[in-house]
């Protein structure tokens, strides 16, 4: 979206309580990118929605799972459809089985999303092909409740052919890392399932980082950023 469209576009209208949640995310302390990386939270996400263009298509679920202390933190998890005017295609349906009832009767989409921010806090994200993730939510979160997110995403498909290449040297997607390490999916195409395997490759990369000696979240951006830069265009 240009500029003249967002000057142009309404305000989004929220209630008082959510203006109140909304500034108090705002001012939480951005996370600490230098702290151990033993000690961070990471926060995996995953989405859904009704279509692959990031940029025009609709933000239909986000699954998240915390990890913290090299740990899954399964108490920490969050699921979410946010409610839509009208559901999405037919063959769209078939690959993430979320049917045209439960998108229209979702959660309310401030809401949903007042209570994503509420579970992510501003603690580093990360996801596998985190662009597509990061515009989804990005734009629903300027649309819906006029703020972005700044926090930092991790993308995994970077980091785990830098630090895991050797294992799958030919891996090209998700599927492809998931059996390299024999990580199942109970719900592929399920955002809090694709979370739960994602978060487990996470754990493994986050294993290769202790052998060597990557030990913060400010390291493993860098690690991130030269194999975006350095693989073949």
């Amino acid at each position: 979206m240009n500029l003249l469209a967002r000057w142009l576009r309404p305000a989004p209208q929220l209630d008082t309580d959510q203006l109140q949640a909304l500034a108090g995310w705002r001012a939480l302390p951005a996370a600490d990118l230098r702290a151990p990386l033993r000690d961070a939270r990471l926060v995996v996400v995953d989405v859904e929605s009704s279509g692959l263009d990031a940029r025009h298509d609709r933000l239909i679920s986000i699954g998240a799972l915390a990890i913290s202390h090299g740990t899954i933190q399964f108490a920490q998890s969050f699921e979410t459809i946010l409610r839509q005017d009208a559901p999405s295609t037919t063959e769209n349906i078939l690959v993430h089985r979320i049917g045209g009832t439960r998108q229209c009767e979702g959660d309310e989409p401030s809401a949903a999303l007042l209570s994503f921010l509420d579970f992510a806090g501003k603690a580093p994200l990360v996801a596998f092909h985190a662009e597509f993730d990061r515009v989804l939510i990005g734009r629903a979160l300027e649309q819906t409740l006029g703020t972005v997110l700044k926090q930092p995403w991790l993308d995994l498909a970077e980091l785990a052919p830098a630090l895991l290449g050797e294992r799958a040297p030919n891996a090209k997607n998700l599927d492809d890392w998931l059996a390299a390490y024999g990580i199942g999916v109970y719900a592929r195409h399920d955002a809090l399932a694709d979370t739960l395997a994602t978060a487990q490759l996470l754990l493994i990369v986050l294993g290769a980082c202790a052998r060597q000696d990557v030990s913060t979240v400010a390291a493993l951006r860098a690690i991130a950023r030269n194999r975006h830069w350095l693989q073949p265009r």
